[in-house]
C-alpha cells in the first residue's frame, strides 16, 4: 500500500511541476499584454499585434487603435460575446472587417501559429481595454 501513495505522489508532483513550467494562462491578461507588445510573435516568427494595433486612442496604424476595444467588441457582431469576437478576430480575421478598414490586411494564420493558451492570453488582455 505505501508503494501506490508514493506512486501517486509521483504523478501529482509531476503534474504539479508541469503545469507551473507551462506557465499557464492569466485571468487578468498581464501574459497577454506582454504578448500583444512583441514584434514578432507565433511559430513563424509573425507580425506582433503592436506592429499593426496601437493602444492609444484614435491613433490607427495599419489595423484600427485598439484603445477601448473591449467596450467595442462586445456589440460588433451581433450574437457574439465580447470574449468571442475577440478570439475570432484573431483566429479569422477576415470573418468581420471594421468599417474604414480593408480584408485581408490582418496577417491571416494567427489561429495555426498561436497556441490555444497564446489567443486565450491575448483575448484576456484585450478585455482589459475598455
Amino acid at each position: 500500500m505505501h508503494k501506490k501513495r508514493l506512486v501517486w505522489l509521483a504523478l501529482f508532483l509531476a503534474l504539479a511541476l508541469g503545469l507551473a513550467a507551462c506557465g499557464g494562462g492569466d485571468d487578468d491578461g498581464s501574459a497577454g499584454e506582454k504578448l500583444f507588445k512583441q514584434t514578432v510573435i507565433g511559430s513563424a516568427s509573425s507580425p506582433g499585434c503592436v506592429t499593426c494595433h496601437s493602444l492609444d486612442v484614435d491613433v490607427a496604424l495599419v489595423g484600427p487603435s485598439q484603445a477601448g476595444v473591449a467596450s467595442r467588441a462586445g456589440s460588433s457582431v451581433s450574437g457574439q460575446s465580447a470574449e468571442q469576437y475577440l478570439r475570432n478576430s484573431i483566429i479569422n480575421p477576415n470573418d468581420h472587417i471594421v468599417e474604414g478598414f480593408a480584408e485581408g490586411v490582418m496577417y491571416p494564420n494567427y489561429g495555426a501559429e498561436l497556441s490555444d493558451q497564446e489567443v486565450d492570453d491575448l483575448v484576456a488582455f484585450m478585455l482589459t481595454l475598455k
